[in-house]
C-alpha cells in the first residue's frame, strides 16, 4: 500500500465519481479504477459499490475514510513539523546562565523568542561557568551565558557586557562610614561563591581584598547569588559582587557601594558550539547584543 493508494481512495470517497475525482487528480479514469481495486484487494475488502448511475461507500468504505482522513492529518503535522525543525524553527533550544547574570533581560529574551517561534521549546539551566564550558565543547547547549574566560578550541563566545565590582552590605549591620574604607573590612564575615562552583570568580574576589591589604574572613559559601544575597540582607556577613546585581536585588536595607578600581572587572559572555549556524541562535545573540 503506497501514499498514492490513500490520497486516491480519498479523493474519489469525497466526489463519489470516478470522473470527477480523475480530473482533480489530473489522471484519467481507468488507471484511478486499477488503482481503487489493487487497494481493495490488498485490504481484501470491498470500499465501494458502484454501478452505471452512482457511487457508495460501503461500511468498510466509510470506516476506512475517517482513518485514512485521521492518518493523512497527522503527516501532514508530522510533515511541517520536521520542515519546521529542518528550518531551525522548533525543537529544543538550550540555554545555560549563572546565577549572577539571571535578569529581567533574560527573562525578555525568552518572551521574544517564544512569539518568534512558538514551536519552540526553550530550555533554561543555572550552570557553572565551567560546566557550561564542558557541555557547549560536546554541544549539550545551544547558549551559554558565563563569566570569562572560555579557553577552548571548541566554542565561540563574544562579550555581552563588562560588569565591574560591589561591596554589598546590610547597612543594620555595617555603617556606610566603615563600608567605603574596605581595609578596615578585614575582620568582618564575608559570604562569597563556593570556590569549587565557581574557582575563577572566587580567586578574582580574593585578589580584590588582598588588594586592600587583607585576605577575607570567608565564613559563608554559596552557590548561587539569590542565597548570598539572603544571607547579607539577614547580617550574616557582606560581599562583594558584580556591579549588575544591584538592578535586580534592590532591597531598601542593601546598599552597594562601587569599588573604586575601575579596571578590575568581570566579563560576561555569550558562548556557543563552534561553528554554529542556527537562526535562533544568531536571533537570541542579536537580540541580547541590542
Amino acid at each position: 500500500m503506497e501514499l498514492r493508494h490513500l490520497k486516491y481512495f480519498i479523493a474519489v470517497a469525497k466526489e463519489l465519481n470516478f470522473t470527477k475525482a480523475s480530473k482533480k487528480l489530473f489522471i484519467s479514469q481507468p488507471p484511478l479504477s486499477r488503482q481503487i481495486k489493487e487497494l481493495e484487494n490488498e485490504l481484501g475488502a470491498k470500499l465501494f459499490e458502484r454501478n452505471n448511475r452512482k457511487v457508495v461507500l460501503t461500511e468498510a468504505g466509510k470506516y476506512f475514510e475517517k482513518e485514512v482522513n485521521s492518518l493523512l492529518q497527522t503527516l501532514e503535522a508530522i510533515s511541517l513539523k520536521t520542515k519546521k525543525i529542518s528550518e531551525n524553527t522548533n525543537g529544543d533550544f538550550r540555554i545555560a546562565y549563572i546565577s549572577s547574570t539571571f535578569s529581567v533581560t533574560i527573562s525578555k529574551l525568552v518572551q521574544y523568542l517564544t512569539v518568534k517561534y512558538p514551536y519552540l521549546n526553550i530550555k533554561l539551566y543555572e550552570v557553572s561557568s565551567s560546566k557550561q564550558i564542558n557541555a557547549l565543547e560536546q554541544e549539550k547547549l545551544d547558549l551559554g551565558i558565563l563569566r570569562a574566560p572560555v579557553v577552548s578550541t571548541k566554542i565561540e563566545s563574544r562579550l555581552w557586557y563588562k560588569d565591574h565590582y560591589s561591596l554589598v552590605f546590610n547597612k543594620n549591620f555595617v555603617s556606610l562610614d566603615t563600608a567605603k574604607n574596605i581595609e578596615s573590612l578585614k575582620n568582618e564575615t564575608f559570604v562569597f561563591f563556593n570556590k569549587d562552583y565557581a574557582p575563577v570568580y572566587y580567586n578574582s574576589l580574593i585578589e580584590i581584598c588582598s588588594n586592600y591589604g587583607f585576605i577575607p574572613n570567608i565564613v559563608h559559601q554559596s552557590n548561587n547569588i539569590n542565597s548570598i544575597i539572603q544571607l547579607i540582607r539577614n547580617g550574616l556577613g557582606v560581599s562583594i559582587v558584580p556591579s549588575s546585581i544591584s538592578k535586580s536585588h534592590d532591597y531598601p536595607e542593601l546598599t552597594f557601594l562601587d569599588i573604586p578600581n575601575k579596571n578590575l572587572c568581570t566579563n560576561v559572555l555569550l558562548a556557543t558550539p563552534k561553528g554554529t549556524n542556527s537562526e535562533i541562535t544568531n536571533t537570541a545573540i542579536s537580540y541580547l547584543l541590542t
